[in-house]
């Protein structure tokens, strides 16, 4: 159903640009949540995975084009279309690939579900920036970690920079937010913080490639774990570096470590 945008106030497209990610996530009634999904091979990775589109708002040209086969799968859903400048001024940026879809937020998955079968697993605690979300997910999807856990302070991973970042890997690694480590302890897993501590132990300590279940524990962009997070974790490791270097970003060190642990 292509309906044609002609105003910023045009009805059904708030959603695309006008609406902030709290409202869009709904707090109210998470069942009406909505996340956006942005390019082509993004919106198909989540239509692969069976999440449900609503809307889209797609440049005119890739309607018969590069986003032909999507609008051909979403059915009788709006589609949105029209000039380029416009749709920008609605988003407020230029579209990648020229197409959005507004898609269903799926419920919150309980953790025991999320963690059934799965022996490596990360934790993002307080981490809030979008690219390092989505790269960390990224990062999951390719080098086999099972199932990640976010910390309520951490960022929404249906943001649509984290989406867009993870290049829809969020659709295809299960995960749902952590409320307690002591949750992780009685599901059987030791936890692990990447922090430098004088009884940090290397990545590579084959004692951590014996631990049947392990929970990788990945801290904030600027001060790293809280210190009472990691006395509480059962082993704290480094990463060994050369040229005097300490640390490196969240998201790098995160394929770091999930590249050694994962490991057989």
């Amino acid at each position: 159903m292509i309906k044609e945008v002609t105003s910023l106030n045009e009805p059904g497209v708030a959603v695309f640009g006008q609406l902030t990610e709290a409202q869009l996530r709904n707090a109210l009634d998470p069942e009406k949540g909505i996340f956006i999904a942005e390019s082509p091979k993004v919106i198909r990775v989540a239509l692969d995975a069976g999440y449900e589109p609503l809307s889209l708002l797609c440049e005119r040209k890739h309607i018969t084009g590069d986003a032909a086969d999507i609008v051909a799968r979403c059915g009788d859903i709006p589609v949105y279309t029209g000039e380029r400048d416009l749709l920008a001024q609605l988003t407020g940026y230029t579209l990648t690939r020229g197409v959005l879809c507004a898609m269903r937020r799926p419920k919150e998955k309980p953790l025991a579900g999320v963690l059934e079968g799965a022996r490596r697993v990360v934790v993002i605690d307080g981490v809030v920036d979008t690219t390092n979300i989505g790269a960390i997910f990224r990062s999951a999807a390719a080098l086999g970690i099972d199932a990640v856990l976010l910390t309520r302070q951490s960022c929404d991973p249906w943001n649509r920079r984290a989406v867009r970042v993870s290049m829809g890997s969020v659709f295809l690694v299960p995960w749902t937010w952590l409320d307690s480590y002591a949750d992780l302890t009685a599901l059987g897993f030791k936890t692990v913080a990447m922090a430098l501590t004088d009884k940090s132990i290397s990545l590579d300590d084959l004692v951590l490639k014996q631990e049947p279940r392990l929970a990788i524990v990945m801290g904030t962009e600027g001060d790293g774990l809280a210190k009472d997070t990691i006395a509480s974790t059962d082993y704290v490791v480094r990463i060994p570096m050369a040229h005097g270097v300490d640390s490196l970003n969240v998201a790098a060190a995160a394929a770091v470590a999930f590249w050694e642990l994962t490991k057989r």
